[in-house]
């Protein structure tokens, strides 16, 4: 018999509804909240409003969308955490008030194991999924991790930032670089047409599977300083150069770590996952490990590297088959708690 997942996703600034059918995806639903370009990043009471307004009808528009009724519905997977408080305590809220009204179980989510656990959705008839164990690069704005999976639910995180994470070097980069929020995207778009080798930036050297990019940041914008006192033009004439070239050294953080971690745990499994995974320079090298050192890699769908609530629902599935329900009492957290 099928079990149906109704999966809320609310940590940042999108909202997300899906139905599952055991692993297979039935609807998968986000609300994107535009306004927040206007600021260069995202306004936590902002976004807060913005779920409140869109919960009820991207929910909706789900359920129709997977053709059931609410009655056929098993259990209501969310997001609990790490993200912003106010907005997960929308989906929280919202969550516990759904199931209660159906009398169904509640299913509390960590926004990161979910990414990690999307490469299990079956959306394709003839779509791999990782053979356990196996690595995860999970690399976003917020968090930026080496994680051993060993089930769905035992993973030990083996390698992790000290100070910031990868999609916030390139945010932190094209902002100043002067493109528009979200900077990610912007970046890789220009790279396409930069030269890679054009400038050559510092790449951090931590101890073990660990990574930091403070540094880089820094040394990024102190090499523009300069450069901007010789040519006040300088970013204007480089600037897909400048793309290219940051984005390489982060790429080449990134891989290095992971080529580290395969050789020390002798794992050849390799996946990656989180909103870093859409970059196309990192999908190409995560491509030339497994042709060049014979990785076994996965790489998610585009629609599955951004926030979104299919990963909730599947992440919420793993728990339901085990009975790991949560309790009406439970509290959102906005720090990682993985």
């Amino acid at each position: 018999m099928s079990i149906y997942i109704l999966g809320i996703e609310s940590s940042c600034d999108d909202t997300s509804a899906a139905v599952l059918e055991d692993t297979r995806v039935l609807s998968n639903v986000i609300a994107n909240q535009d306004i927040h370009r206007t600021y260069g990043g995202v306004v936590p009471e902002l976004a807060s409003r913005a779920h409140q307004q869109n919960i009820i009808p991207v929910v909706e528009v789900a359920i129709r969308k997977a053709k059931i009724t609410k009655k056929q519905l098993d259990a209501v997977a969310f997001t609990r955490g790490p993200g912003l408080l106010g907005s997960l305590l929308v989906g929280t809220s919202f969550s516990k008030a759904f199931a209660m009204g159906l009398n169904i179980p509640i299913i509390e989510v960590d926004h990161l194991k979910a990414h990690i656990l999307s490469h299990f959705i079956k959306d394709k008839p003839d779509k791999k999924t990782p053979a356990l164990p196996f690595l995860c690069l999970t690399v976003s704005g917020g968090h930026t991790q080496i994680v051993r999976v060993d089930s769905p639910s035992e993973m030990e995180v083996i390698g992790t930032t000290i100070d910031d994470a990868a999609g916030e070097a390139f945010d932190k980069a094209a902002k100043i670089m002067g493109l528009p929020y979200p900077g990610g995207p912007e970046i890789d778009k220009l790279a396409k047409s930069g030269i890679p080798d054009a400038f050559r930036f510092p790449e951090s050297s931590m101890p073990g599977l660990n990574y930091s990019f403070s540094g880089l940041k820094t040394s990024f914008l102190y090499f523009l300083r300069d450069r901007l006192k010789e040519d006040e033009h300088f970013i204007e004439k480089h600037k897909a150069d400048l793309a290219a070239s940051i984005q390489k050294t982060i790429v080449n953080i990134l891989m290095n770590k992971v080529k580290r971690a395969v050789n020390e745990t002798g794992i050849r499994e390799v996946a990656v996952a989180g909103g870093v995974s859409a970059n196309s320079a990192l999908r190409t090298a995560m491509q030339n490990a497994a042709d060049n050192l014979g990785w076994n890699i996965y790489i998610p769908e585009f629609q599955y590297t951004t926030d979104n609530a299919a990963m909730i629902a599947i992440a919420g599935y793993f728990k339901y088959l085990s009975g790991d329900f949560a309790s009406q009492n439970i509290a959102p957290y906005s720090k990682s708690r993985f």
